[in-house]
């Protein structure tokens, strides 16, 4: 399998199948067999639907904001370090992994749980990948943005800096 410029070759399908199985789980589980969703009676709706809610609005955020950035019809020239990108390194894929948090969340799905984490280790070793071929590609400039940037939560210094900046 030939990987796409800067991509993982196992990434699109990896995700493909991560999606299926994933969704395969949380309706088969959550709405049918009810094997792995006896926390629900210990964790109330009214503090499950938001927080499952925040999530999915963030993965739906995370996803605009990184798509319009990060295109595959016209790809950057350099290293991308803003909107989304200018807190971390990998805001699409973050996206992903808030979405099924969410809605392992909304159910309480522990397979579903279960499987977030296999979801989390793909997705890592993804843009680990990547990031070596972006190292490669862009040298001191994708080191000097790895440096600064968080690969998953934004550093807080960078957010400050940033948002500091912005009021002055």
């Amino acid at each position: 399998m030939k990987a796409k410029n800067g991509e993982h070759p196992w990434g699109d399908i990896g995700q493909l199948i991560l999606f299926l199985c994933f969704m395969v789980v949380w309706v088969g589980d959550s709405f049918f067999l009810w094997l792995s969703t006896f926390a629900s009676a210990y964790l109330p709706l009214f503090i499950r639907l938001p927080v499952s809610a925040f999530a999915i609005i963030l993965a739906g955020y995370l996803g605009k904001a990184g798509h319009g950035l990060a295109s595959h019809e016209q790809p950057p020239a350099g290293v991308v370090s803003t909107g989304a990108f200018r807190y971390m390194r990998h805001p699409l894929y973050l996206a992903s992994i808030l979405f099924y948090f969410g809605l392992a969340v909304s159910t309480p799905c522990l397979f579903c749980f279960g499987l977030l984490l296999v979801i989390f280790l793909f997705y890592d070793y993804i843009a680990s990948y990547e990031e070596k071929l972006l190292e490669a590609k862009y040298g001191e400039d994708y080191l000097h943005y790895k440096k600064n940037t968080g690969k998953w939560i934004p550093k807080l210094k960078n957010v400050l800096k940033n948002n500091l900046g912005k009021s002055s």
